[in-house]
């Protein structure tokens, strides 16, 4: 696997694991998105929860 790299350590990839170089480092990646550790930050959410999406559409 030239050029691929684990994007963890940089490493290169285990063709089993790929694009990680082992098990653990899969586990690891995993486990970051599964506890929110990828998220995007964001501002607060609207205090009246209206974002457009939930209204009904009323033909005038």
């Amino acid at each position: 696997m030239a050029g691929i790299t684990c994007p963890i350590c940089g490493e290169p990839a285990d063709p089993d694991v790929r694009p990680f170089c082992s098990a653990r480092h899969r586990d690891r990646d995993l486990l970051q998105w599964l506890g929110e550790g990828y998220r995007i930050p964001a501002g607060p959410a609207d205090e009246d929860g209206e974002d457009g999406l939930d209204k009904t559409y009323a033909p005038d």
